[in-house]
């Protein structure tokens, strides 16, 4: 079936609607050597705006802070009608180790910067950016929940962390009456798939969005390089390029360039771009709320919510799932054998030890 933007989801087990497909302001801004410069911005805002969006995701260090200020500029007009959302937790001055983490200090500190820059007085969404495998979780919830309770944050949530901790996190809010987690940022794409094993079914159990970021994979699902440029990781410049980036994250390999041949081969098939395939395959998961889609051209922003539009047949999906599967290891696998299932519903007999 085919969506729009204005075909609005429910932000996890809260009551917050949220657009099908966010639109990532992290090219907002060329500081860090990509991007959109601020009127071509302004063009993707609006076209976004414009078609029924209304989810938009930042993070406090985001091209230096231009992401938050280009966005606070251009919602200005229109804030109550949209879910701002931003992240805490990467390090905002170098050399001074409390300006990044997830403990109390950073956060409210970094909550502050985004209010200024953001040019608004509360925050629709925040998330705990990355995992510090320090902060103890009592301190981070209890600071959210003080920021809640202050207006300054109506929703909180998380990114980038271990299935466990939040399921934990979640778990004690509960308990405590602290304010819940409603969403988890995990990246999920046909490349990396390996949140299905925990993360996924950890968020639909325990009422969290699951709002994946990189659905393209960085571009590679694009069909942008070629083996070529997976050949290139010991020429890689690092000068700052999404080509660079993509090389030096491992994103380019034998079994990625196959999936992209799939995706190509079903976009043919489909009268699609690849891109429009790879966005559509994770909006086909009922665990997925609103993959996080980010265009530097207007052209690429269109290419993009076409994927809306796509309507996948049962086979074209078949071999996607196959060209891409992952082995979801114990005790998953372990788990979905007829054995074991036999032998916990109690009809596999079982001889007596002699």
């Amino acid at each position: 079936m085919s969506l729009t933007l204005d075909t609005y989801r429910l932000l996890g087990r809260s009551g917050l609607r949220v657009s099908p497909l966010a639109l990532g302001a992290a090219t907002f801004g060329t500081e860090w050597g990509w991007g959109a410069e601020r009127d071509a911005a302004r063009k993707l805002f609006d076209l976004y705006v414009e078609r029924g969006g209304n989810f938009i995701d930042t993070a406090s260090t985001y091209t230096n802070g231009s992401s938050e200020r280009l966005l606070g500029e251009f919602s200005h007009d229109n804030r109550e009608s949209l879910v701002l959302a931003t992240k805490y937790s990467t390090l905002r001055r170098p050399g001074d180790p409390n300006s990044g983490g997830n403990h109390r200090k950073t956060l409210f500190a970094s909550v502050e910067a985004s209010l200024r820059q953001l040019n608004t007085d509360y925050i629709d969404l925040l998330y705990l950016h990355v995992w510090d495998f320090t902060t103890p979780v009592e301190e981070i919830l209890r600071g959210m929940d003080d920021l809640v309770r202050q207006g300054k944050l109506l929703y909180v949530a998380i990114s980038n962390a271990p299935a466990w901790q939040v399921s934990r996190m979640q778990a004690i809010a509960d308990l405590r009456g602290w304010s819940p987690l409603v969403a988890l940022q995990i990246e999920y794409n046909l490349i990396e798939r390996t949140g299905e094993r925990d993360l996924i079914p950890m968020a639909r159990e325990m009422g969290l969005a699951v709002i994946p970021w990189s659905p393209l994979a960085g571009g590679v699902l694009t069909g942008k390089y070629s083996r070529d440029d997976a050949t290139a990781t010991n020429t890689a410049s690092g000068d700052g390029t999404r080509r660079s980036v993509t090389i030096a994250n491992g994103a380019l390999t034998e079994r990625s360039l196959a999936i992209v041949g799939v995706v190509r081969d079903i976009a043919t098939e489909l009268g699609r771009t690849p891109a429009q395939v790879g966005l559509a395959w994770t909006l086909q998961n009922p665990g997925v709320t609103a993959p996080i889609v980010g265009a530097r051209t207007l052209a690429q922003l269109e290419d993009n919510l076409g994927a809306l539009e796509v309507d996948f047949t049962s086979s074209q999906l078949a071999r996607l799932d196959e060209a891409s599967a992952i082995g979801l290891g114990f005790p998953h696998d372990m788990l979905a054998r007829d054995t074991t299932r036999a032998f916990t519903r109690g009809d596999l007999k079982v001889e007596p030890r002699r």
